[in-house]
């Protein structure tokens, strides 16, 4: 019965992840669904698994033994999210340790890290209460203008704690990589995300100039900090670019409706929690 519930998880999450992605429309409809597809299979595979953890190998349920089958999986994927969970969280502390290697400067009356490289970079880098990191080529190619329009928009990652939360859903999309659209889903969630900080420095600056920063800056950086960095250029393709772009020279009146729709309930996240209603039929 055990393996039986396993598969039943294993067929939702994988019939979830059917189908195209969208890329177009409205941001908070997009976010759901990419959302709710990324990290609704990881969590009924976490929330099965430990309900057959605890109900163990004995005993049955609805009539069926519950099997070792099952059991076994249960204890493999949960040996595999906590030693995924270490991992990560370990290369995210080494990466926020070396950020405080880095000297302290004052830019733009902004407090910041600042990283010796002639490569134009800014991210936030750490977990709940993310460091501004900002490199050397950024300071030397931007002027004044085009440097606040940045900073305004790392300061929306450490607003809405984006570091934090991605690490969180980094891990859950990391326990099902081998699903459909796995990647696809990431990489739209990521889009997402630098849209709403895009948004956010447009209504506080001119997002003229947030366009302008962002074409100047427009190679793809890669560093250290990948799983705890929310970066202004990172891993920006051409179809990227191109949305971010023309997101910022749409009037502001869109901007901000979009933004404010993004405002949904979480209740479908309760899907995820459905598994551990079996724990009362084990007997």
């Amino acid at each position: 019965m055990h393996f039986l519930l396993v598969g039943l998880a294993l067929v939702f999450g994988g019939v979830l992840r059917l189908g195209s992605v969208p890329v177009e429309g409205n941001w908070a409809t997009r976010w759901q669904l990419a959302l709710n597809r990324l990290i609704l299979p990881p969590l009924l595979l976490l929330t099965t698994s430990g309900a057959v953890l605890w109900m163990g190998m004995d005993g049955a349920m609805l009539g069926f033994s519950a099997g070792w089958i099952g059991y076994l999986f249960a204890i493999a994927f949960l040996g595999f999210a906590l030693l995924t969970l270490f991992y990560r969280t370990g290369q995210g502390w080494r990466s926020a340790q070396q950020v405080r290697r880095y000297p302290c400067e004052s830019v733009a009356q902004t407090n910041g890290y600042l990283l010796e490289t002639d490569i134009p970079f800014a991210a936030q880098v750490g977990f709940w209460r993310s460091k501004l990191v900002i490199s050397r080529g950024l300071l030397n190619q931007l002027n004044d203008e085009q440097l606040e329009a940045v900073l305004t928009h790392e300061q929306a990652h450490a607003h809405y704690r984006d570091t934090f939360w991605f690490f969180w859903l980094g891990w859950l999309g990391q326990l099902t990589f081998w699903l459909p659209q796995t990647e696809v889903l990431w990489q739209e969630l990521l889009l997402l995300r630098e849209l709403r900080a895009d948004a956010w420095a447009a209504q506080r600056v001119d997002a003229i100039v947030v366009a302008e920063s962002l074409l100047q800056i427009v190679q793809n950086t890669q560093t250290q900090f990948a799983t705890v960095q929310a970066g202004f250029n990172a891993d920006l393709t051409v179809n990227r670019l191109e949305e971010r772009v023309e997101a910022l020279l749409s009037s502001t009146d869109r901007i901000e409706s979009q933004l404010e729709s993004q405002k949904r309930s979480w209740f479908w996240l309760g899907l995820g929690l459905l598994p551990l209603l079996t724990l009362p039929l084990h007997v």
